[in-house]
């Protein structure tokens, strides 16, 4: 009860009619805690302790703020107010820390979104936000969450996404660093699936900082999460929920399309879940090469079945028109999963071909394939399977000669690559 009486003395002392200051809050809260502890001996370290819990009770997050200050901690789930679990290390936690009462949990839910213009409510219950360092946020209200209001935070990392740190995560090789980085500068449209949490945002991040800096990027999200460094010609877009009236949406489709006025480069959609897919490949297909996206699948053949059907959820289209759109807008498909040992690895890469029988061919460039285990950890190897057929493209942009000097640098006598042995 120390800090609840703490915050009640210091509300008291503060002149809600005037603007006051993080230091001035603090200063306060010190006077509070000397005053109050007197008689009683606390330790230094207890005391800043008490500080600091006030402090982020009345100016910040409350108890998550140690939780998102911890670089090891990727994930925050509180499932009501007095049940907060945490994923550090890939594996999941439940935290002794819990929120003073519901109310208190409500109130900062209100703060996180309405830091990014958003609303939640009895009647819109269901939001996206984003804190400010790009953390995703999701909030379901009772009683929908029938045992309490719910709210899951996926971080990420404070520095910017390269390729070089999803090297040391395993998630990749040197080759297949060297050549998705000229498949980026070739301009080729790339799209990334995988299932949630596997990783697709942090890959399309690391993609991203790939394109040359001279050029107009546009990106286009739900909730900003994208990070490019470098870029000065950079456009940022977020789409926006209705208000209250249920007016003034703005979706990732009317976000597409005013895009295509803005004279872009290159495209990025943070990710496509419905209709808007439509405008996506649409938008590949009109002269925005090097376009980059993501989507949820099982696979790269599932991700192709899944943008059929959320074509459909915006156009009545025969099917085989819809594969020929597809077929034409992207060039390679990369399917990313979430590993049993919880590393997070480029399972496969492909090459879409064209169109035979009414099918979308595809054509497996990389595979991760397994050798075993070693303690707890998987262990396999990034094998190329097949060079890219549509090599004429990396001509045209300069890059063949790049492409053939990698080939022939990780070639073994076997004819294809076996570089990185182990996780």
């Amino acid at each position: 009860m120390i800090k609840e009486e703490m915050i009640r003395r210091v509300m008291e002392r503060i002149d809600l009619t005037e603007e006051i200051s993080d230091e001035e809050i603090r200063m306060k809260i010190r006077q509070v805690i000397l005053e109050e502890t007197r008689d009683v001996y606390l330790s230094l370290n207890k005391k800043e302790q008490i500080c600091n819990e006030v402090f982020y009770s009345l100016r910040r997050l409350d108890i998550l703020q140690d939780m998102l200050e911890d670089d090891e901690i990727t994930e925050i789930m509180i499932n009501g107010y007095d049940k907060i679990f945490i994923e550090k290390n890939g594996r999941l936690f439940r935290t002794k820390e819990k929120f003073s009462s519901k109310a208190k949990f409500e109130q900062v839910i209100q703060q996180i979104v309405a830091r990014t213009n958003r609303i939640v409510n009895e009647s819109s219950p269901i939001v996206d936000a984003r804190l400010e360092d790009g953390s995703r946020v999701h909030v379901l209200l009772e009683p929908i969450a029938l045992d309490g209001s719910t709210m899951t935070i996926r971080k990420f990392s404070k520095e910017i996404t390269s390729m070089s740190q999803l090297l040391k995560l395993h998630s990749l090789n040197e080759e297949l660093i060297e050549f998705l980085s000229i498949m980026v500068k070739a301009r080729m449209n790339i799209f990334i699936s995988g299932g949630t949490g596997a990783g697709k945002t942090t890959m399309l991040n690391a993609l991203s900082n790939c394109i040359p800096k001279d050029e107009r990027i546009i990106t286009i999200e739900d909730s900003a999460e994208l990070k490019l460094s470098g870029i000065e010609n950079l456009v940022r877009l977020e789409a926006r929920n209705a208000n209250l009236e249920g007016e003034n949406q703005i979706r990732i489709k009317d976000l597409i399309r005013a895009s295509l006025r803005m004279r872009p480069d290159r495209i990025i959609v943070g990710e496509v879940r419905g209709e808007e897919c439509i405008d996506m490949i649409q938008a590949c297909n009109t002269g925005h090469d090097g376009s980059l996206s993501t989507g949820h699948g099982n696979s790269n053949r599932d991700m192709l079945f899944r943008l059929e059907t959320m074509v459909l959820m915006g156009m009545d289209l025969p099917v085989s028109a819809i594969r020929g759109q597809i077929a034409s807008a992207f060039d390679l498909m990369i399917h990313i999963s979430r590993m049993r040992d919880r590393t997070r690895k480029i399972v496969e890469i492909s090459e879409i071909t064209g169109i035979e029988n009414g099918e979308i061919l595809l054509r497996v460039l990389y595979e991760f394939v397994e050798t075993g285990e070693r303690h707890g950890k998987i262990e396999g190897r990034f094998v190329r399977k097949n060079r890219l057929l549509s090599v004429k493209k990396i001509k045209e942009r300069g890059l063949g000669g790049e492409y053939e000097a990698l080939l022939s640098r990780y070639k073994d006598q076997e004819g294809y690559s076996v570089v990185s042995d182990g996780c």
